[in-house]
């Protein structure tokens, strides 16, 4: 891979999170600061779950097969900005809802595609993409950055700030090295986009029971991508979506010693901690304070995201990659981002959003809704709790032959 094509992906893994981060984070505060309940804001949060169920169907049955991926991904970010910018604008949660959707619809696609530009550029993926999409997470961070210290959490610009970085970025997409669509003249089944084959490896309990506890563990930890972020603007921690990025640095670091930890605890412990790691984290949430020291509970539950995110997920597709046959690794994969990434987030976010509203007094007089933020991060960190104990006793881990096809 040529330095111009290395700069060239980069800048566009860069754009990509940047878009991401920009909204994703502070959303929540925003939503809150202008009336919307607990329960509008976990269902705004579901969107982008919706849309992980749904753009499947559009990469494999229209991007994949009739246009170059560089020209898709330059469309469907013109497409998100002009959505985005009209989301800034609406103050109501069901029209609020929609239009979030629609963008949603746009912009998860588009990491599919990236994803696809990067992979047609290279020799050898494994050895070259990880530099090119830790630049990714470097754009969350550097926007976590941005919106904090213009101190602007609680207002509609990041979402204006997205819609703008989505303009550059749709533009930016027609330079990138073409992509032709990897299977035009090639029949496609919805069972084939959606990885429904990979069904067959649940004949195995352990198998199954990972699938069961990968859906499980993703209701509770809906909660932290949703309300974690108002949270810490009303506990008063300084520059909160700044503090938030050192989960991104976190991701980093703990991915580089991955490999150590994982050849010397194997997959079930693995996954046990990562699970474990997101009832610790929500302990951290309800009993911290406000004022150091307790403060620093705060931090610790942000910088644990590392173990959260990459010992679940990254090992659970590890565990995935290592059990299915060779001829069902790919909709194994599709299958268990199906389960997590989709069925998972759309219960969780919308579940975060009741309980929350159940914990919520209304101000008086004009004055902002409290909440009692200790029983709120209390009901997904037991239920994250209870499903480590199930795990741990039901999963076993089998070395040696793949899961059997059929």
């Amino acid at each position: 891979m040529s330095s111009k094509i290395r700069v060239q992906l980069s800048v566009m893994m860069f754009i990509q999170f940047f878009i991401w981060g920009a909204w994703a984070v502070t959303m929540g505060t925003y939503l809150g600061k202008i009336g919307f309940s607990g329960a509008d804001i976990g269902k705004a949060y579901s969107t982008t779950a919706w849309a992980a169920v749904l753009s499947p169907f559009f990469i494999g049955m229209i991007a994949d097969r009739f246009f170059p991926a560089q020209i898709v991904l330059g469309v469907m970010h013109l497409l998100g900005a002009a959505l985005m910018f009209w989301a800034s604008t609406i103050t109501v949660p069901g029209m609020f809802f929609w239009v979030l959707l629609g963008y949603a619809l746009c912009y998860m696609p588009t990491l599919a595609l990236v994803n696809a530009i990067s992979f047609n550029q290279m020799k050898d993926p494994s050895k070259e993409f990880p530099s090119i999409r830790v630049i990714g997470t470097l754009g969350w961070i550097v926007v976590g950055w941005v919106i904090s210290l213009m101190k602007v959490e609680g207002s509609a610009l990041p979402l204006q700030i997205a819609a703008g970085a989505s303009l550059l970025m749709g533009l930016y997409s027609f330079a990138l090295p073409n992509t032709p669509p990897k299977s035009a003249g090639k029949k496609v089944s919805i069972s084939d986009i959606l990885g429904l084959q990979a069904l067959k490896l649940m004949k195995e309990p352990s198998f199954a029971i990972f699938v069961i506890s990968s859906l499980l563990i993703c209701i509770p930890l809906a909660f932290y991508y949703s309300f974690c972020n108002p949270f810490l603007n009303e506990q008063g921690m300084p520059y909160p979506a700044l503090n938030q990025s050192l989960g991104q640095v976190s991701e980093v670091l703990f991915m580089l010693v991955m490999p150590f930890f994982f050849l010397r605890l194997g997959v079930k412990k693995m996954l046990l901690i990562g699970m474990l790691a997101w009832a610790v984290r929500y302990a951290c949430f309800a009993y911290g304070a406000a004022t150091m020291p307790l403060m620093s509970l705060y931090y610790i539950g942000i910088i644990l995201h590392g173990v959260c995110y990459d010992f679940f997920f990254v090992t659970g597709q590890l565990y995935v990659d290592k059990k299915a046959p060779a001829e069902l690794r790919a909709s194994a994969q599709g299958f268990i981002a199906l389960v997590t990434y989709g069925a998972g987030m759309i219960i969780g976010s919308n579940l975060s959003g009741m309980i929350v509203d159940k914990f919520t007094t209304p101000g008086v007089a004009g004055a902002a809704a409290t909440h009692n933020w200790q029983s709120i991060w209390l009901i997904p960190g037991g239920m994250a709790l209870v499903i480590v104990v199930l795990f741990a006793l039901l999963f076993h881990e089998r070395n040696g032959a793949k899961a059997k096809a059929s």
